[in-house]
């Protein structure tokens, strides 16, 4: 029984490798050296899957000693290879290329390992046994070693994969340059700093569970608030550092990560704390946007010319008047319907900016230029790192007012508001005025993210303002966790920073984007950092759902 279902794992994980080398994503990635002369990204890609249909060759709840374990998973790794094989003999037999134009000799090179087809399939079932015999022994393992031994391989696929960002970071003379010379070749990783770095990252790991497992098992709320502070100076320092090494493209990258941080607080306000979906949230990121380059800009169609820092309170406040105003004819509005009537709010400004009657003052399609960049003295912000830093700092005071919002009385009254409008009513919460505070205060740090980027693109147009930057703002939220402020900065940097970082692979990054997401909200379906109130409201779920099942089994085990 379980050898069947060992076999049933390895086909499916078998399957997704045949389709990773039909669609041509397995070649494309074979070109990417993670280290040279050594293993590339798609050699790297067939080990995983081996690996993981080893690793899960025994279902969860079933009893096997070690090996009949080991065995399973030898089992699960060579039939994970199975459907390689027979592509491999396929396109041996028969010419499929003209079908599947990914399926190229080239191909047939990389997976029979330039063996030849017989020895190079026998090669190709034989490293599959070998990949899910050390799937199941990492299975077998302590969890001390096997994240050991997982955040090794984890580090050198990383530092392969980036390695042109990170030698972009290491152009620097004398020992810094040393360092590079020492870990990277021209071509990529070498084999040397490959080892180094997966030893670092192995007693790294090993280290820091060590030092958890001495932590007390419960903090105290002091404890836990220091470990909070001491994690946001942390992160706040390496940020600080960062794009200054890393260069402007970085700094661009990890701007637009700031800006949508930005937005994601605003709307978590919205949707995270008082539960009212916003789907026309990019209106308030384009009111700020225009507000600021109708007070700025050197154009004609300019209503003044003044500082970015004087026009930045005044796109804050309008923002929060729009915030409001939006926010009145759907006060009635729940649920699915509230989604809906704000979608068509949000398009309603779309429209107007884009119409002739507001071309006059708003520029049509062809928009606002001219956007002079702000400065502090005599120093101008002109480039992408300078402007981070601007970002960094307004994502700071944002996140510190969010999270005095969050802990307010107002924010309590939000998070009632969102459990259940009937009830909040009936302990006295005025609904009225708490939705449009989480409107307009929502708004806020829209308005504030599209002051910035204004300036930051020197122009504006109404093609920037899409339904999909609202779409993106609320699956960042979701991906990091509903309510949570740091779920929101990991949602960014997930959902913004890595399809920028993995923008070499070209059109396949979304192919991967999707994969992860997909993987990451079955494993983390509460997010990445879920709040403390969504994790507290899960633990009762699954323990209700506990109860519900174990009560289900016990007529049949009376029967």
């Amino acid at each position: 029984m379980m050898l069947r279902i060992a076999i049933q794992r390895g086909l499916l994980f078998g399957a997704g490798g045949v389709h990773l080398a039909v669609v041509g994503v397995l070649l494309m990635l074979h070109q990417r050296a993670i280290v040279v002369d050594t293993i590339s990204l798609g050699q790297a890609v067939l080990i995983v899957l081996t690996v993981g249909a080893g690793a899960m060759a025994v279902p969860a709840g079933r009893h096997a000693d070690a090996p009949q374990r080991l065995l399973l998973g030898m089992a699960a790794g060579a039939a994970a290879a199975l459907p390689l094989a027979a592509l491999v003999l396929a396109m041996d037999l028969v010419r499929l290329q003209p079908i599947f134009i990914a399926l190229s000799h080239d191909l047939l090179v990389m997976l029979t390992l330039g063996l030849g087809v017989g020895p190079g399939v026998c090669a190709l079932v034989g490293a599959g046994a070998l990949g899910g015999l050390a799937g199941s022994a990492l299975r077998l393992c302590p969890a001390m070693p096997r994240r050991a031994v997982i955040a090794g391989a984890s580090a050198v696929i990383f530092a392969g994969v980036f390695q042109e960002l990170i030698q972009l970071m290491l152009q620097y003379e004398g020992t810094v340059g040393d360092i590079r010379d020492f870990f990277y070749t021209w071509e990529g990783l070498s084999q040397q700093g490959a080892v180094v770095i997966f030893i670092a990252a192995l007693v790294a790991s090993t280290a820091w569970s060590v030092a958890r497992g001495r932590r007390p098992a419960v903090l105290t709320e002091q404890q836990r608030r220091r470990q909070s502070l001491t994690w946001a100076a942390g992160i706040l320092l390496v940020l600080a550092i960062l794009p200054a090494l890393a260069g402007s493209y970085i700094g661009q990258v990890l701007m637009m990560v700031g800006l949508y941080i930005l937005m994601g607080m605003g709307l978590n306000l919205e949707v995270g704390l008082a539960g009212l979906l916003d789907l026309g949230f990019v209106a308030f990121f384009a009111v700020g946007a225009y507000t600021t380059a109708l007070l700025t800009a050197d154009s004609p169609h300019a209503l003044m010319h003044i500082s970015f820092w004087a026009a930045m309170p005044v796109a804050v406040v309008l923002s929060v008047m729009m915030g409001v105003i939006f926010g009145i004819p759907v006060l009635g509005v729940r649920g699915d319907y509230l989604a809906v009537a704000t979608l068509g709010l949000g398009e309603i400004v779309r429209v107007i900016v884009m119409s002739d009657f507001a071309s006059p003052l708003l520029g049509g399609a062809q928009g606002i230029l001219q956007i002079p960049k702000p400065s502090i003295g005599g120093f101008v912000l002109g480039g992408p790192v300078a402007l981070f830093y601007l970002t960094l700092v307004a994502s700071a005071i944002a996140a510190f007012i969010a999270w005095r919002l969050e802990n307010s009385r107002l924010g309590r009254a939000w998070m009632a508001l969102r459990d259940d409008e009937d009830v909040a009513q009936a302990l006295g919460i005025n609904l009225i005025r708490s939705k449009l505070l989480a409107y307009g205060l929502g708004a806020a740090f829209a308005g504030l993210a599209g002051s910035i980027f204004a300036v930051m693109l020197s122009s504006v147009y109404p093609s920037s303002f899409q339904l999909l930057i609202s779409v993106n703002v609320l699956a960042l939220i979701i991906v990091g966790g509903m309510g949570s402020l740091p779920g929101v900065a990991l949602g960014s940097v997930a959902l913004i920073g890595l399809p920028e970082l993995l923008r070499e692979f070209g059109e396949y990054r979304y192919l991967f984007y999707g994969a992860v997401l997909i993987v990451m909200m079955r494993l983390r379906p509460a997010g990445l950092w879920p709040s403390e109130t969504r994790r507290r409201e899960l633990s009762a779920t699954n323990d209700v759902l506990a109860v519900d099942a174990g009560a289900d089994l016990l007529p049949a085990q009376r029967s």
